[in-house]
């Protein structure tokens, strides 16, 4: 079915069709998807650390540590699926990624008041989300997703 069909089968089942974003992708948007993959994939990383060293370390509880671990592997879809979105232009995107970056924050706070290298590991989440809500909610970006007011023919 090509794109002109789907618009007019939208049409008729009286959904208001929704244009593509045309034009070059903005760079908000571009590193909005970037630093949202890059909190995914430290996600990911952790996730995949935890349930190694649940299988082959000496936790407290192995049972713990690998349920832990597959946790955090599958919390790691959300902002990994957000970015390919943001990346390809697609408006449903922009509310995971929000929604990961306000998680974040509180994340954050709480590695801040650890101590140690943690305070390293909580400014930089910290500044992450809050760069990436910053881009998210800038008009160009909301325009590039085809969020916002639309004239009304």
């Amino acid at each position: 079915m090509s794109s002109q069909q789907k618009q007019s089968a939208t049409r008729a089942a009286g959904t208001p069709a929704v244009p593509e974003p045309t034009g070059p992708r903005p760079a908000r948007l571009s590193a909005a998807a970037a630093l949202t993959a890059v909190e995914g994939l430290a996600l990911a990383a952790l996730g995949a650390y935890m349930l190694i060293m649940g299988l082959a370390g000496s936790p407290d509880s192995a049972q713990q540590a690998e349920m832990g671990g597959l946790t955090v592997l599958a919390l790691a879809v959300l902002p990994l699926v957000a970015a390919r979105g943001l990346w390809l232009r697609r408006r449903w995107s922009r509310g995971p990624s929000l929604i990961t970056q306000i998680v974040a924050l509180p994340v954050a706070w709480t590695l801040v008041n650890g101590g140690g290298a943690l305070i390293a590991a909580g400014v930089g989440l910290a500044v992450a989300a809050l760069v990436v809500l910053v881009l998210l909610v800038n008009p160009t970006a909301t325009e590039a997703l085809g969020i916002g007011p639309r004239e009304t023919p």
